[in-house]
């Protein structure tokens, strides 16, 4: 098999933060990729790279309520595990919508989009796949069951309609663990094989394989997981599992696949992300990722693979000033994008207007909050405020969310008729808060501070050069999906909540900064 003259070094994760499930493929001598986002919208960051490390969001899949309206979907439910393909000029992303119209897929032909309705196909729980077979005929293979019963049924689909031209059957029941899932079926070196995550996106978490002559199996199993660090307690990186398989340019093999990086032993704020590394064929033609070895690590020293360029390096600092032209791709909203009374970019020039409704980031539904994923454990963000509360209880600020009822926020708001700064803090759904009067000046300057153990917010009322004050810290591990239960990490942003009755003055930023230090 052909390999590459040089090498790169790369740090893991190639995509840090909430970014799970990444699914990737390569056309020519370019990879795309996507991952999962459940509750968040647009839905389905897509993704380009020349050489598997250094990776350009370039869209998102679902931008539009005509492919799916997420406004009644609770934290964690919504698009699980996305599955890219493309096959004779078109692109195809195919996923669930949990508690919403379930199995669908979607088409385009540049993968910047704009991407099609949905097409719904009839059987499956969750995770989705499809496979382009030689002879023209393509599979959808997808989990049924629930926890231990999980198992992986497969049909063929008219890539068209969607509709199912054969009975689903069942292909793949794995190694008797419990969720069986994100099954993928590829045809390698004249062999199918299918592959399976299993045990739980948690710390038993692994990927197995099978083989066959045939689509539909029999498969064959590897008798022992191709990846999985559940015996490496010590390993910086934790719940390895979900893996994608991809050649490059040279030939050689890679896995994609996600994984955590637990602070303390306690979990991530940046939930599940994104890794990288090496696929090593055995001569009995089994891919070996790393079963317990510990080869997949922070820092990787690889073949080079396509153009070649330095270890890549994550703006760290990013300074978002607003404008009518609009925001990043990086920003997103949770469950849907608020309607132009809520949002706006174009009312003053140069800031974000938000107001707010009746719901707060306690609530599900219409939240008025724009955000982006936080990338480091340790970081800081930071924002200038122009917000004069009228009624009790309405608030504006900046947030950390994990889900509905995992949350810190920093605001201005009114309390008992006075201006004062409010630090509230949801903790599994019991919340604390922390009022400290003001005078009724304005702007005022919030900030968000976080290390690996806590985040500590701050503000300032005077100038560029004024000292922040702190109001104190609450612990870092509240926010972690193994204590939550999300499967998503933590985003930030700006937030802005009314009163029950939805009123609310209008609040304008006029900057949003976010600053990530390497750990």
């Amino acid at each position: 098999m052909a390999k590459a003259a040089s090498t790169m070094t790369y740090r893991n994760p190639v995509l840090p933060g909430f970014y799970p499930d990444p699914s990737a493929i390569r056309v020519g001598e370019d990879y795309y990729m996507v991952t999962s986002t459940f509750e968040y919208f647009p839905g389905v960051p897509i993704f380009h790279s020349k050489n598997l490390i250094h990776w350009e969001q370039i869209g998102h899949v679902l931008t539009r309520e005509s492919q799916v309206n997420l406004l009644s979907r609770n934290s964690s439910e919504g698009i699980y595990a996305p599955v890219l393909r493309y096959d004779n000029g078109v692109f195809y992303m195919i996923t669930t919508d949990v508690y919403g119209i379930s199995n669908f897929y979607v088409t385009a032909t540049n993968p910047a989009g704009p991407w099609s309705d949905p097409i719904l196909i009839t059987y499956g729980n969750i995770d989705p796949s499809l496979f382009f077979d030689e002879d023209g005929k393509v599979y959808v293979s997808a989990q049924a069951g629930f926890g231990e019963t999980s198992h992986i049924i497969q049909y063929e689909i008219d890539i068209l309609t969607g509709k199912a031209l054969t009975e689903p059957v069942v292909v793949w029941e794995g190694d008797e663990g419990p969720w069986v899932e994100g099954p993928h079926l590829y045809k390698i070196h004249g062999t199918y094989y299918m592959m399976t995550a299993s045990g739980g996106t948690g710390p038993m978490h692994r990927e197995i394989i099978g083989r066959s002559e045939s689509p539909n199996g029999p498969f064959e199993m590897l008798s022992y997981p191709i990846l999985t660090h559940n015996q490496l307690k010590d390993h910086p990186i934790q719940y390895t599992g979900h893996v994608e398989l991809i050649d490059d340019v040279h030939g050689n093999w890679w896995a994609l696949f996600l994984g955590v990086r637990p602070q303390n032993g306690k979990g991530s704020v940046l939930g599940r992300e994104t890794f990288l590394a090496p696929v090593k064929w055995s001569e009995d033609g089994w891919p070996m990722i790393d079963n317990n070895e510990g080869h997949v690590s922070l820092q990787m020293e690889v073949p080079a693979i396509g153009e070649q360029r330095a270890i890549q390096s994550f703006k760290n600092r990013v300074m978002t000033r607003f404008s009518s032209k609009g925001l990043g791709l990086e920003w997103m909203y949770t469950r849907v994008i608020p309607g132009s009374d809520a949002v706006s970019l174009t009312e003053l020039e140069g800031c974000l207007r938000l107001t707010g409704n009746a719901n707060g980031l306690r609530e599900g539904g219409a939240n008025v909050f724009v955000c982006r994923r936080q990338q480091h454990h340790c970081m800081r963000i930071e924002t200038r405020l122009m917000y004069e509360p009228i009624h009790e209880g309405e608030i504006a600020g900046i947030a950390a969310r994990l889900s509905d009822k995992s949350n810190y926020s920093i605001g201005v708001t009114r309390q008992d008729g006075r201006a004062g700064i409010l630090v509230t803090a949801w903790r599994q759904g019991a919340v604390t808060n922390y009022f400290t009067p003001i005078k009724a000046q304005v702007p005022v300057r919030l900030s968000i501070r976080s290390d690996e153990n806590i985040y500590e917010f701050l503000y300032t009322l005077d100038g560029t050069t004024a000292e922040w004050i702190s109001l104190g810290a609450m612990p870092a591990q509240n926010l972690t999906p193994d204590v939550d239960g999300a499967f998503t990490g933590v985003c930030v942003g700006m937030f802005a909540s009314g009163t029950e009755a939805g009123s609310s003055a209008p609040a304008y930023y006029d900057y949003f900064e976010y600053e990530g230090f390497v750990e």
